[in-house]
């Protein structure tokens, strides 16, 4: 399914796209606020934006795998009754007239057309038959493939997509990096996704074995969640085949040595907080990458020492990087202490602010995370 650039979004704004629409529902439920339908490549990580979402506005989450169900299991099993014939349907489905939450349809692209068919009416009319309701302040979001995908697509009738509010999530590493700043992913793989961008993802057959680990924002999101769980201890042989079964051999080859440089920045990063050490910034780019990475997050970590000896050390080493890495370090750590809830203001009222801004200003023009 080809979209119009319009309806394309990025991670970021199709997570407040989101939590807009299920706080209109809270506020005044109205049944013509719409149902979303998000398209995209496998791995782009829709689900996970989805379940982040109801995560932030602290309301329950229910992910329905579409492709895995059958049309009873949505409409419900017929029962005669005296009565006449009424359907039960399945306790998945939230009951309390007071709960909030999505209702996530998932590989709603990937059913044929009974299941499809199945999900009408929930979708326009928010109702099963007479016999259930989805309560007022619940939102429905589905997902699902594109047919160019090669990924199970299985084309939708007009009737079904006429019922939704349909979007297609950006798939780069400029808005993936904006979304990973807002959602606590590791920074050796934001600091290598701005490296070496062309390893967000590869789904092409041809570089890559589809029924293996292969990069996409999915994985990469895995190896944050595995890398912020290694301790010191943690060797390389045991590291290496647990990222390379997350994103295939190349990228996960790429990953593990600049996880290595991350972590050797870290170790300078002690030594640079002292205000009698010297100042010295690599050569290389990748250890700039990985420097420029770890700098960002050491402004905010406690156990780096007093708030005046973190501020004072990342502005003795910003002053002295290249103005890009410099504009990239000032950005991400604002992001990152708007995250954290802290006071970003400190930052820019900061003695030594005048002096950054002076020498790095020119290249903060213009620029986001």
């Amino acid at each position: 399914m080809e979209l119009d650039s319009s309806n394309r979004i990025s991670a970021n704004h199709l997570e407040e796209m989101l939590t807009f629409l299920l706080e209109e529902r809270w506020s005044s439920p109205d049944d013509r606020l719409p149902a979303v339908m998000i398209w995209g490549p496998p791995g782009a990580g829709k689900s996970a934006i989805v379940r982040h979402v109801a995560e932030k506005c602290d309301c329950a989450f229910i992910d329905l795998r579409l492709a895995q169900m059958e049309a009873i299991d949505i409409k419900g099993l017929p029962v005669p009754e005296k009565d006449g014939v009424h359907w039960k349907i399945s306790a998945v489905y939230p009951r309390e007239e007071s709960s909030r939450g999505i209702l996530f349809l998932d590989e709603l692209s990937a059913c044929d057309r009974t299941i499809q068919t199945a999900a009408y009416e929930l979708i326009l009319d928010r109702k099963l038959g007479d016999d259930y309701r989805l309560p007022d302040n619940w939102l429905i979001v589905a997902a699902g493939n594109r047919i160019e995908d090669n990924a199970s697509a299985v084309a939708m009738s007009s009737a079904l997509a006429n019922r939704f509010l349909h979007v297609e999530l950006e798939y780069n590493p400029k808005s993936w990096i904006e979304w990973a700043m807002h959602n606590n992913i590791h920074g050796a793989v934001t600091g290598l996704m701005r490296f070496k961008p062309q390893l967000l993802a590869d789904t092409n057959e041809n570089t890559q074995n589809l029924e293996r680990g292969f990069p996409t924002p999915r994985s990469w999101e895995r190896v944050s969640v595995l890398l912020s769980r290694v301790k010191e201890d943690t060797s390389q042989e045991l590291l290496k085949p647990m990222i390379c079964g997350l994103v295939g051999n190349s990228a996960g080859l790429d990953a593990l040595s600049f996880f290595n440089l991350y972590q050797e920045m870290q170790s300078v990063l002690k030594m640079m907080l002292d205000p009698e050490a010297e100042i010295r910034i690599p050569g290389d780019i990748a250890k700039r990458y990985a420097l420029t990475s770890a700098l960002s997050r050491m402004v905010w970590n406690e156990e780096a020492g007093s708030e005046q000896i973190r501020f004072s050390g990342f502005f003795r080493i910003s002053l002295e990087l290249p103005g890009d890495f410099a504009a990239m370090a000032m950005l991400d750590a604002m992001e990152l202490g708007k995250q954290a809830k802290q006071d970003t203001m400190a930052l820019v009222t900061h003695p030594a602010y005048k002096a950054w801004i002076a020498k790095h200003g020119k290249a903060m023009r213009g620029r986001t995370a």
